[in-house]
Order: structure tokens, then sequence, then C-alpha cells
């Protein structure tokens, strides 16, 4: 095989070629993601587990929201940088998965002490489930009295 013929199969070989039902070759195949149904498993989490995510954390974060942005497809609530309230967002967070897996949850945590952000969002229909099942989470932050 000449020097010109193995580059050009070498060069084959490592570009995947589109098929035309939209797969790639050489590529692992690409599938596209089930939606599970739109609705808040309240099953999920056991009774303690609830009553601390909805009585003790959500009303907890709620009080320490310091911005919050709307965005397309959703929301993203901005908290203060402290190690208790990363640690609180991050159980909420866990619990949030288990209740609500339509979700796509983000949590931000920006450099130098900046704020950390809660990011909810998710398929046609999530924004609207926000504004219907948690307009504290998302309604205007007061400023804060010094």
């Amino acid at each position: 095989m000449s020097l010109s013929l193995a580059i050009v199969a070498t060069v084959l070989l490592a570009v995947p070629l589109a098929c035309a039902h939209g797969e790639t070759l050489g590529a692992a195949p690409v599938h596209k993601a089930q939606h599970g149904p739109f609705y808040c498993d309240v099953s999920a989490l056991d009774p303690e587990r609830r009553s601390r995510h909805f009585d003790v954390l959500g009303p907890a974060l709620v009080a320490k929201r310091t911005a919050v942005r709307e965005l397309a497809d959703g929301y993203e609530i901005g908290f203060p940088s402290d190690s208790e309230t990363f640690q609180q967002l991050a159980e909420y967070v866990d619990a949030e998965r288990l209740c609500c897996p339509f979700f796509d949850i983000a949590l931000h945590v920006t450099p130098d002490g900046g704020p950390l952000w809660f990011r909810v969002t998710g398929r046609a229909g999530t924004k609207q489930f926000i504004q219907a099942g948690a307009a504290d989470w998302i309604m205007a932050v007061a400023a804060k009295k010094k």
C-alpha cells in the first residue's frame, strides 16, 4: 500500500461517516432521550425526608434567595455562598431529582466566593409547572435591609 493510500485509509477510519438515517459509522449510536411522566412523584421520598424537604429545607432556602433569573425554559435562583447554604442546596437537589425527575437541575458554584446558582429547567411545560407549584421560589427577591 502506498503512503498516500495509507494516509487516506487512516483519515477515513478516523472520520465518522453519517448514515442516511442520522447515525454515525464508527461512533457509538446516538439514542434519543425518552421522557418520563411529567408529575411530582410524592412516593419517591419517605415521610421523614418529604417533611424535611418541603417543611424545613424549602422554606429555609426560599428565605436565603438573593436573586431570581427567569430563563426561557425555567429559572435560576441565586444564594449566598456559605457552606451551610451549599449543603442545604445539595440535600434539596438530591431529593428534588427523585420526586421531580423531569427537571434538569444544576447547582453552579461561582469563583472567588461568588453566589451559588440553583438552576431548574426542562422540557416544554417545566417553566409553567414551576410557576404553578413553586411561586414562592421565583417571586422577586425583596431588597435586603442593612
